[in-house]
């Protein structure tokens, strides 16, 4: 429900600030005098189209602000738990900016959000019925999205059933499509799988011939310079490891006579056990290091096959590796192409006996709903002076959807012995509006689980008037018993049904028309009644007729 708006520098409103109330809240005035004004406001809330035409003269920027209590409707709560809007108290807080640069921003729950996202929440919150969503009713999604509706229709079964059969018959083309080049693939795959198995690489691999190369380009030199440090080493008269002996030697001699030199003798030994090893190490060294031409050959030509491979399949060995592993990968689902076929025409056998299944199944549930909403419909426009109106709601069988495999149709006729026609060839805006009417009485009240909500009305009683305007005065009141109802009327037969009044008016203030809204009293409403009913001047006969308009409708709350 709609507990408080606030609309700043749109249009000619400068500031305005109502508190509504459940029940039927209408709003009257003047012609020009912004009544359309509150409900074009809630259309942006709801996620409409903004524009910079729309701010009030000179502003920066205009602003939109509503306090919704917050529906109980779970689908409602996950999608503001997906989108990280909190409610507090139980109430929603819904923002729209539109900036003069044509640009607009959007809040919920003080926190930023798009406009689809409003739009996404909006079902939840209320639902705009103007002279375009008359236009709308003419669309044949409109019309069975409504007898869904009526019918408490769950088409989720269906919808998962026509996506997973549309993904199996893509699949299916996708593999049709792919199938030459699949073959020409092929061949390249198996020849790089080839010629990457005969190298047989192994990671790490280049690096170690890499090494070995330098070793064997450089055997002379290697030779000199081991065998010069083994001499340095070991071999020499003067080399380190006879030196520490000989300063063994004389350390030994020193400790004979002063004890306290014995850990120095302790410290050389790992020395002279490192210059040992390592003389060891070179000479074991040497014994190995060896001219061969053959063997250089050989590396530099296994360097060549392993320099091949990474530049055409990866920078390193271990790249080339998972190469080949991707090319294995492919050639075997390449290989199984014909069996992955049949699995996928079996499926999408299976998915399309389901589906069909599940389609007749909400066939037959719509053809049951369109027989009661028909029922119901006629029964309103009875109510409404279309009494002898015949409607219909006919299912007939139309290509697969996401929806189903049925096409519906709202039909009409509202003159005894001609033929139901579609909802566009209705000439009467007056028989349009009401009709409108109708189906949005019936199926805001068809479906048990349909959580209450804002319903708004924007002239839905153009061109009707009499009795007419009285009976959708009944059907806005009946409508208002389970839903919160904002309707913007020029009919006082309609104004007496209001549980609230609120007047639209336009002033001059500072050299600018200001627009603004007043809830009324039950004596200011008597005088606005009889300002629809007589016009500028208000007389006694207009004031009697307007208290008898209100205590009839009073008399049939």
């Amino acid at each position: 429900m709609l507990l408080e708006l606030l609309v700043e520098n749109l249009a000619v409103i400068e500031r305005v600030r109502v508190h509504f109330h459940s029940g039927l809240n209408l709003l009257t005035g003047e012609t020009g005098s912004g009544k359309s004004i509150v409900v074009d406001a809630l259309g942006l809330l709801f996620g409409g189209r903004s524009s910079a035409e729309m701010l009030r003269s000179g502003a920066e920027r205009a602003r939109i602000s509503a306090i919704f209590e917050a529906p109980p409707d779970e689908g409602f709560h996950a999608l503001a738990d997906r989108a990280g809007i909190e409610t507090e108290d139980g109430e929603l807080i819904v923002e729209r900016e539109i900036l003069a640069s044509g640009k607009s921003r959007a809040f919920a729950g003080n926190r930023p959000v798009t406009a689809a996202l409003l739009r996404g929440l909006a079902p939840f919150l209320g639902d705009i019925h103007g002279q375009h969503d008359q236009q709308m009713l003419f669309s044949p999604d409109a019309q069975r999205e409504m007898l869904d509706e009526f019918a408490g229709l769950d088409l989720a079964g269906v919808r998962e059933l026509y996506r997973e059969w549309k993904q199996r018959s893509a699949d299916l083309e996708q593999l049709d499509r792919n199938e030459q080049e699949r073959l020409r693939l092929a061949d390249l795959w198996a020849f790089q799988r080839r010629e990457i198995e005969a190298a047989a690489p192994k990671a790490g691999e280049d690096a170690e011939l890499e090494n070995e190369r330098r070793v064997l380009k450089n055997v002379g030199h290697l030779q000199e310079s081991a065998s010069a440090a083994y001499e340095a080493l070991y071999d020499a008269p003067a080399s380190v490891y006879v030196q520490l002996k000989t300063a063994a030697r004389k350390i030994e001699e020193l400790t004979r006579i002063d004890e306290s030199l014995a850990g120095l003798l302790e410290a050389l030994k790992p020395a002279v056990i490192a210059v040992d090893e390592s003389s060891y190490t070179l000479r074991d060294y040497l014994g190995r290091l060896e001219a061969d031409p053959a063997r250089l050959d050989e590396v530099e030509s296994r360097l060549a096959t392993l320099d091949k491979l990474k530049r055409k399949y990866g920078a390193g060995l271990p790249e080339v590796i998972a190469f080949l592993e991707k090319v294995k990968a492919q050639l075997a689902a390449s290989e199984d192409a014909g069996e992955k076929r049949a699995r996928l025409e079996r499926e999408r056998a299976q998915l399309a006996e389901s589906y069909q299944t599940a389609a007749d199944r909400v066939s037959t549930q719509r053809r049951e709903g369109a027989a009661e909403l028909k029922r119901r419909v006629e029964k309103e426009l009875s109510s409404l002076a279309m009494e002898r109106t015949v409607f219909e709601a006919r299912v007939e069988t139309a290509a697969w959807s996401a929806s189903g495999a049925d096409a519906v149709r709202f039909l009409i006729s509202a003159n005894v012995g001609e033929e139901p026609r579609a909802l566009e060839k209705i000439a009467s805006g007056g028989e349009l509006s009401r009709v409108a009417l109708a189906l949005k009485t019936c199926t805001a009240v068809g479906s048990p689980s349909r959580v209450a909500r804002t319903l708004v009305f924007d002239e839905v009683d153009a061109g009707v008037g009499g009795g007419a305007a009285e009976a959708v005065g009944r059907r806005l009141k009946r409508l208002a018993a389970t839903n919160q109802v904002l309707c913007v009327t020029h009919l006082p037969q309609i104004a007496g049904f209001a549980d609230r009044h609120y007047l639209v008016s336009k002033r001059e203030s500072n050299g600018r028309t200001v627009a603004t809204i007043e809830e009324l009293d039950a004596e200011a409403r008597k005088r606005e009644i009889g300002r629809m009913l007589s016009g500028e001047r208000i007389t006694p006969d207009a004031l009697r007729h307007a208290e008898q308009l209100m205590k009839a409708a009073g008399e049939q709350k």
